[in-house]
């Protein structure tokens, strides 16, 4: 992973073929001191795990692609979560039969790249656990 400062807020992180993408940005993070970002990317994945949050059952449904898939858009945030940083993604990929298909982004493999562009917000977030959903959210207006 390359990490570059294009403006004062602004960092692009280059990640390389076999990173995974949660876990290096969270890393990366954790060592630059950074509790409030967004983010941005695009690139390819060998592998990836989006989910889709079941009502029902308050839990993500995985569903895996182990194959070549474009990262068509990713775009989340990071936070804090009873006292951890936090990455929220979703993530819309492509196919090779040019489906696309989307949820909150689990586990993702990079390959070749993946190009992000981080905004370094000056105000940590904190998310706490929401009863109804169980839920990490952001406290909403009632």
């Amino acid at each position: 992973m390359i990490w570059t400062e294009v403006d004062p807020r602004t960092r692009l992180i280059a990640f390389a073929p076999g990173e995974s993408f949660l876990d290096g940005l969270l890393k990366l993070a954790a060592e630059k001191q950074i509790q409030a970002a967004r983010f941005t990317a695009i690139g390819a994945f060998s592998s990836v795990t989006l989910g889709y949050f079941d009502r029902a059952r308050k839990d993500y449904q995985p569903n895996t692609w182990n194959e070549q898939v474009e990262a068509c858009s990713l775009i989340g945030n990071i936070s804090l979560f009873e006292g951890q940083l936090k990455v929220h993604c979703h993530a819309v990929i492509g196919t090779s039969n040019g489906s696309a298909h989307g949820g909150h982004l689990l586990q993702a493999i990079v390959w070749p790249t993946l190009e992000v562009f981080l905004d370094v917000l000056s105000v940590p977030l904190a998310r706490t656990r929401d009863p109804q959903t169980g839920l990490a959210l952001f406290p909403s207006a009632e």
